[in-house]
């Protein structure tokens, strides 16, 4: 748990990011605002999974990282023990009739979020909340 007055620690799901960069009509003034919270809350962080699925919206490696900057985002490697993480959660969403044949990369994210102690901000609070239920999740609702 974190010690009172410490800064939250915050790590970004790509579709908070895509809808900021993409001016997404419905969902980029509720991502834009809670990423500025994160923001002002403390660091905010991202992996090489949000960081590859961010990508896709740009041509030029140098565009996407003007658009995340160090500066603001501090960059992660995945934890070993995330990789243990999301793989017990794989096993547990194949185990509940998952069809999928490989960890999908959620399980990635989240479990990175829970061997860390960090929050999730993020739109897709069910997956995260359902395979990871001890994790903060900051969605939307």
């Amino acid at each position: 748990m974190e010690s009172e007055g410490a800064a939250a620690v915050t790590l970004v799901d790509s579709n908070v990011l895509l809808d900021i960069l993409t001016d997404d009509p419905v969902w980029a003034a509720w991502s834009g605002d809670a990423l500025g919270r994160a923001l002002d809350g403390g660091p905010v962080v991202v992996n090489p999974i949000v960081y590859a699925e961010v990508s896709v919206a740009f041509d030029r490696i140098e565009e996407l990282d003007a658009a995340l900057p160090e500066a603001a985002f501090v960059r992660e490697a995945l934890p070993y023990p995330a990789g243990f993480v999301a793989g017990k959660a794989f096993l547990a969403y194949r185990r509940g009739g998952g069809a999928r044949t490989t960890p999908l990369p959620d399980f990635y994210i989240g479990a990175h979020a829970v061997v860390s102690g960090y929050r999730m901000l993020t739109r897709d609070a069910k997956r995260y909340r359902t395979y990871f239920p001890r994790l903060d999740v900051v969605a939307p609702g």
